[in-house]
């Protein structure tokens, strides 16, 4: 693993897999300032590279990224407030700002702003065990930047009661709700991640991107506008010579 910063580091291997990893932020992997300032700029970086498919994962065991950092926040008056909220807001934005696929590798808890992130990924793999929840009206503050993201994954019903109570719900109650893409057992997340990035990665890099960025733009129009945008797109991706590889393959398998 190369270290972009103290607190990111990276690696690829031969498919275009890249592995970021979040650094030196605690045994929960927690975010604080240093830690959001050096994560957003990894990610940005490792964005104008020629990865195909990234997995995020924390460098403890014990999360992903466990909640914004309580002690400094504790500290601040309105204008920090506004400060630190507005850098995390950028690192949320800089993850859905990948333009190939992102997967969330979650053990242990994802609270907060833990789960905000996590929401900004693609695809959320978690472990049997992991804990996920929106704590914040339990220290005085509302949810706020990308938990606007919630009614759109579980419905407002859901979001509400998240959101509301401050109460956490376990795994399989996420996976019901549609928080998160997969459980494993926890011995077995990072075959399960490997798992689905090895079917992205046999899929056509160009392809990949296409459909993120038809996705993001998706949620910012009309559907009428979504149909006829993706017109163009779709007549795109013949230029890139994927579709007659991948196609080609297909109409001339072995049956």
């Amino acid at each position: 693993m190369d270290m972009l910063n103290d607190y990111c580091g990276v690696a690829q291997d031969e498919r275009g897999l890249v592995r970021v990893t979040i650094c030196n932020a605690g045994k929960l992997n927690i975010l604080g300032t240093p830690v959001i300032e050096g994560l957003t700029a990894g990610l940005k970086q490792v964005a104008k590279g020629p990865g195909r498919v990234m997995v995020i994962a924390g460098q403890s065991e014990r999360s992903m990224i466990g909640g914004a950092d309580i002690k400094e926040m504790a500290t601040l008056d309105q204008t920090g407030a506004e400060t630190f909220i507005s850098k995390l807001r950028d690192l949320c934005n800089a993850v859905r700002a990948v333009p190939f696929p992102t997967i969330a590798r979650i053990p242990g808890y994802s609270l907060g702003g833990g789960l905000e992130f996590a929401a900004c990924c693609d695809i959320r793999i978690a472990t049997q065990s992991a804990m996920f929840g929106m704590p914040e009206v339990k220290v005085g503050i509302p949810s706020v930047i990308q938990a606007a993201l919630l009614p759109r994954l579980i419905g407002w019903g859901r979001t509400n009661w998240l959101l509301l109570t401050g109460e956490n719900i376990d795994a399989p109650t996420a996976l019901n709700w549609g928080l998160i893409d997969e459980i494993a057992p926890d011995d077995q997340l990072d075959a399960a991640v490997e798992k689905t990035a090895a079917a992205m990665l046999a899929c056509g890099d160009r392809a990949l991107r296409a459909q993120k960025a038809l996705l993001r733009h998706w949620e910012n129009v009309p559907l009428e506008q979504a149909f006829n945008d993706s017109v163009k797109t779709f007549g795109e991706a013949f230029l890139t010579g994927e579709p007659q590889h991948h196609m080609g393959a297909f109409v001339n398998r072995k049956r």
